[in-house]
């Protein structure tokens, strides 16, 4: 029995990171401090949406990426004053060091001033996305 102990607390200890991050990936947090970002059309190079707008991160070759990429932009047709604004994060490099992008996808959710107000690290779930778009006024 004393043999299989540490395999019982590495394996408990694993298990536990691993639903961890699973629960983590795709899930939106809000800003409920002051928001720190602030991005414009000048910097994205496309104009915000009258509402909300949603900045995807991206890389090339990132299958969640093209999931989320078709989700989102799948989900702005009906939604006039939805924006949906994909970025390749390889390619803008210090954009994506000055908002603090630590994986892809990112997406992060900004409201008509162009101010961060929810970011999801990973593919966001429909219902989640739609959560975050009705809680922005």
């Amino acid at each position: 029995m004393k043999t299989y102990l540490p395999l019982l607390i590495v394996l408990a200890i694993a298990s536990a990171y691993g639903f961890w991050w699973k629960k983590r990936q795709g899930a939106i947090r809000t800003n409920k401090v002051a928001p720190s970002h602030h991005l414009s059309p000048a910097v994205l190079g496309e104009e915000l949406g009258s509402r909300a707008t949603m900045v995807q991160f991206s890389s090339a070759f990132c299958a969640p990426c093209k999931a989320t990429h078709a989700l989102l932009s799948q989900m702005v047709i009906p939604m006039h004053d939805v924006k949906h604004i994909h970025i390749d994060a390889e390619s803008h490099l210090e954009l994506v060091r000055q908002l603090d992008i630590r994986s892809t996808p990112t997406t992060i959710f900004l409201n008509a001033k162009g101010i961060e107000v929810g970011r999801a690290a990973g593919t966001p779930k429909r219902d989640q996305v739609i959560a975050a778009l009705n809680a922005i006024a």
